[in-house]
């Protein structure tokens, strides 16, 4: 073995002695290093097969080294006994240890060859990868990976490999099994079973929401966020004893809660001291989280592996067809040539397969099966339909069977199959391959001894379903078991699986009536799941059956809502006006819940819609009775802003506002647009978060992030908008939700570049057209005339306002006139701009707020002559200040300025704008600060372009949303509720804040962190 190694020693004359000896014995020392930056250097310069590193660096610490210095393998030295270190070792990345009394060459290779052993065929960078994960996690931060790639392709071999190495770290094991695919948690449940001890740990909300899923106390459904922040906390307390692995195999068949919930932690894991590594098929799932693919075997490393399992002569050609057939697939490669007689090795005969590879490697899975015993196919069979592995329940359902315990021998001398406390089967298609080898019959007895052997009050669910499969025909008590079950899958927020429990209790159920209640009830647990595909085919079934008033009209509402969910904006429309129409008769509140949501779409569909938002509002008005709800006052100030004007509707929408709750946060956002009430969307959205984080309810956290998120953006809070905007995207994966984010499109505007900017707009342009939704098409042109107004381009700002106000949509046909006025008039076309102002004032005279007479103020400066102009920009300036509306006063600034270098006052003008654009260049704004230079440039007076300097630019997204609220005074637990992160994680992000921005307390963080 000629082996290349690096030396790091902070003693020279060691380095010496060692390098002489080691190259005498037959090695070559590239290179040494005598701190660890050097050896970071000399590392990445010489990529030495193995790197020896002494324990004690001088002030530094040889194991900081290894951690940092994976994938490369080190040895720990010492001038002192491995006992004196053997802890600190056997926690380190380190392949071993050698006392420098007794290092030699030989020694080395022996360390190295051991390490090599372990080492899988063609998959040295894979392993790499792997390596320095646990490196990480090793060192006190967190890494979450997907290993993506076919069946067969060696992904639970390189979960092996990582879980061998993980010692001494703690390390925990779920794998997805398809036939549980619809029991919501089960995954989850079986992942984080061993770390129930730390539970007390947890907050309330998050304790309660996992007892509720795991099953140990009863209480109302979790929403999945909050189920996704306390696994959170729990993998953070379990690793705050030992760094902690998690590893999930055959992701693909997890099921969608579980999924959810740790795509969720994936994506939010830091300084936790955790590692999670998911292995699954296809290119689906998981998103957003780093990949390993793991690729088909290189041709000579596919060669290797095949001549390691060969035994005898082998034609060549039959070699050549192996490795051909097999596309490098490590699996087939080692199980192909079983199926292959020695005559066939040797002499090629046989035919070519034209079958796929799974099914051919299954299939040889299936061959080694049935030429078992027929008790040890048994074995096989019950093991596969068991999904949790629980050796004991196997045992004793096996003993129902008159099936003992010798019958697994055979399996396991195959190495199909690990028998121990836990019973694992050598790769997943075996599992399909035994129970695909299984004959009905012989799988409901299976089934049927499961469920006599599974405790009633333990696991009363997986009895049911055991039983459920057990029935040939049709049984009402096993129907009224699932129902049941579907109950308490309910209860766990397990839609799916509540679903996939009544589907099947309607398939057993003989009465037709209950038969049709069963479906409708599967497709309402189908739409809360987010399955829509499946509700179609539930409500189709059910409708075959004999079905109530109340049954058909929970049909017609599911119909609605899957075709609000799933068809463009201009196609929803017409279902959901004929849903709220015939409901008024039966369900006069849903009737009229389902009026706002046909008022919403009409409001989406803006001017692709024709005439849809007055049909509406003229069935609501004919067929909905008054109240005095919050629902019925926004349904009834909605359908008279259509019907009978602005004017008349303001008292209704005002009234609305006074008691809004936050069941149609969305469309009250609007009111308080429409209406100049800023501080009451601001107050709606705030509570709307605070009461989402307090409760669990957190399905109101997408559009209430949303609408806050463009309230900062009002406030000149860009970057805490542009945080919000990655929380936002975290909710929708976490809840499956869906958001309408103006603020997105308003947050570009301001920021830029120009290109990228106006790339997004088309795009949203483009998607309005397809999906019929006006709404988006006016939202983009309204940003775009923003950031035309932005970089000084007034035609096309004008031309975009313009486009945007054309139709006159609620909550648009008033703020987008602001950019119209503005362009018009910096454009040079004062009789445009003097009619939108008119057309402006109308609407602001209605709501006079602080904010509608300042904005109005701002617009009438802009078209008055010059000695009225200056008294409205003063008083815009005033009343817009306080208003959280610092984007509107900067902007103001800067107009007024402009005005003032016109009027040749020119130091008042510096003043002004030298204040804008100090403003707009903290806010992250270029285009409007480059605006202000060119003024400032007109004066002769020169911006000088400075590196930004700002304490905040040194942080990260992440670690600037912990600073700000800290400096506000939160603590850990209320920072780690609102940002959806681990309290420890927090307490990780503050330590490198502190260190970043140079202070010592939070009391610091406030001076240092202004907010902007």
């Amino acid at each position: 073995m000629n082996l290349r190694c690096l030396l790091v020693d902070d003693n020279r004359q060691f380095l010496l002695a060692a390098r002489n000896l080691l190259e005498r014995e037959g090695l070559t020392v590239a290179g040494t290093a005598e701190n660890i930056a050097d050896a970071h250097l000399r590392t990445a310069e010489l990529h030495p097969d193995v790197a020896l590193v002494d324990i004690n660096l001088g002030s530094e610490s040889g194991f900081d080294l290894a951690a940092r210095l994976a994938p490369t393998p080190v040895i720990m030295i010492s001038t002192h006994s491995g006992e004196d270190y053997a802890d600190l070792i056997a926690a380190s990345p380190a392949i071993g240890f050698l006392s420098k009394i007794e290092l030699s060459a030989q020694a080395v290779e022996e360390l190295v060859k051991a390490v090599e052993k372990t080492d899988l065929v063609g998959r040295r960078r894979e392993q790499g990868e792997l390596e320095a994960l646990l490196s990480a996690v090793r060192s006190g931060q967190s890494r979450a990976l997907v290993l993506r790639g076919p069946s067969g392709s060696g992904k639970t071999a390189l979960l092996e490999f990582l879980t061998g190495r993980a010692r001494p770290g703690r390390v925990l094991r779920a794998a997805g099994v398809e036939s549980e695919s619809e029991i919501a948690y089960s995954a989850l449940v079986q992942l984080c079973l061993p770390l129930l001890g730390h539970l007390d740990r947890l907050a309330v909300p998050q304790r309660k929401a996992l007892s509720t899923v795991f099953g140990l106390a009863a209480g109302p459904p979790p929403e999945r966020l909050l189920v996704g922040v306390a696994v959170l906390g729990l993998l953070a307390e379990a690793a705050a004893d030992q760094p902690l692995l998690c590893v999930v195999d055959d992701a693909q068949w997890i099921d969608r809660a579980s999924a959810v919930t740790l795509g969720f932690v994936a994506r939010r894991l830091s300084g936790e001291s955790v590692g999670l590594v998911l292995a699954a098929r296809g290119d689906t799932g998981f998103e957003g989280i780093p990949e390993l693919p793991v690729e088909a075997l290189a041709e000579p490393d596919a060669r290797a592996l095949l001549d390691s399992v060969l035994i005898g002569p082998v034609d060549p050609r039959v070699r050549d067809r192996i490795v051909a057939e097999t596309g490098g697939n490590p699996l087939a490669i080692l199980e192909l040539p079983r199926g292959l007689t020695p005559a066939e090795l040797a002499f090629g005969f046989g035919g070519y397969s034209r079958a796929p590879l799974e099914n051919r490697v299954e299939d040889g899975f299936r061959r080694r099966i049935a030429a078992l015993p027929p008790e040890t196919r048994t074995v096989l069979l019950a093991a596969a339909v068991e999904p949790v592995g629980d050796a004991v329940l196997l045992w004793r359902a096996l003993d129902r069977l008159g099936v003992g315990a010798r019958a697994a021998a055979p399996a396991e001398r195959e190495r199909l199959l690990e028998v121990g406390a836990r019973v694992r089967f050598r790769h997943p298609l075996v599992r399909a391959a035994a129970w695909h080898s299984g004959e009905p019959a012989e799988l409901r007895q299976v089934h049927a001894a499961l469920a006599e052997v599974t405790d009633p009050a333990q696991d009363p669910d997986r009895r049911a379903w055991h039983r459920a499969q057990a029935v040939l025909g049709q049984d009402d008590e096993v129907a009224a078991e699932l129902e049941g079950s579907a109950d308490r899958a309910r209860a766990r927020g397990g839609w799916s699986a509540a679903s996939a429990f009544l589907d099947r209790a309607a398939s057993l159920t003989t009465d037709p009536a209950r038969r049709g209640t069963l479906l409708v009830s599967a497709a309402e647990a189908a739409a809360y799941a987010g399955s829509y595909d499946r509700v179609t085919g539930f409500l189709s079934a059910a409708e075959l059956a004999p079905l109530d008033g109340l049954r058909q009209t929970l049909v017609s509402r599911l119909r609605a809502q899957v075709d609000f969910a799933l068809r463009t904006r201009r196609e929803a429309f017409a279902p959901l006006l004929a849903a709220a129409q015939r409901l008024a008769a039966a369900d006069p509140q849903a009737s009229r819940d389902t009026f706002l949501l046909a008022v919403t779409a009409a409001m989406h569909t803006g001017r692709f819609g024709d005439d849809d938002l007055r049909k509406a509002a003229l069935s609501a008005r004919e067929l909905v009775p008054a109240g005095e709800t919050f629902p019925d006052l926004l349904l009834a100030g909605l359908v008279s802003w259509v019907l009978d004007g602005r004017t008349r509707s303001l008292p209704l929408l005002h009234r609305a506002l006074a008691i809004a709750d936050s069941s149609f946060i969305w469309l009250t956002s609007l009111v308080g647009y429409e209406v100049y009430r800023l501080d009451l969307v601001k107050q709606m959205s705030e509570a709307a978060i605070r009461a989402a984080v307090d409760s669990g309810a957190l399905s109101l956290l997408p559009n209430a992030l949303a609408i806050r998120a463009n309230i900062m953006i009002y406030a000149g809070r860009l970057g805490e908008a542009a945080g919000m905007m990655d929380e936002i995207d975290e909710v929708i994966q976490a809840t499956g939700a869906s958001v309408y984010q103006f603020s997105r499109l308003v947050l570009a505007a301001y920021k830029g570049p120009v290109d990228t900017a106006t790339a997004l707009f088309d795009e949203r342009k483009r998607e309005a057209a397809t999906r019929g939704d006006g709404r988006l098409h006016a939202l983009a042109c309204h940003a775009l005339a923003i950031l035309h107004n932005g970089n000084g381009d007034h035609r096309a700002a004008l031309a975009a306002a313009e486009e945007a106000v054309s139709h006159g949509d609620f909550a648009l046909g008033n703020w987008p006139l602001h950019e119209l006025i503005e362009a018009a008039a910096l454009a040079g076309l004062p009789e445009v701009a003097a009619a939108a102002r008119d057309r402006l004032a109308a609407i602001t005279a209605e709501t006079p707020t602080p904010v509608a007479l300042g904005i109005q103020a701002l617009m009438d400066a802009l078209t008055s002559p010059a000695p009225a102009a200056e008294k409205h920009y003063r008083t815009a300036i005033e009343l817009l200040t306080g208003q959280e509306m610092t984007a509107s006063v900067c902007r103001a600034r800067l107009l007024f300025g402009s005005y003032l270098r016109r009027e040749h006052r020119l130091h008042e003008a510096r003043a002004e704008l030298r204040a804008a654009h100090h403003a707009f260049t903290a806010m992250g704004a270029p285009g409007y600060a480059e605006r202000a230079a060119r003024e400032l440039a007109l004066m002769g007076q020169a911006v000088v372009k400075k590196r930004p300097t700002r304490v905040r630019e040194q942080l990260t997204p992440q670690e600037a949303a912990v600073a700000q609220l800290a400096a506000t005074g939160r603590t850990n637990q209320e920072i780690a509720a609102e940002l959806f992160l681990s309290p420890r994680t927090v307490e990780w992000h503050l330590r490198k804040v502190f260190t970043k921005v140079g202070v010592i307390s939070r009391r610091d963080l406030a001076k240092a962190l202004p907010i902007g």
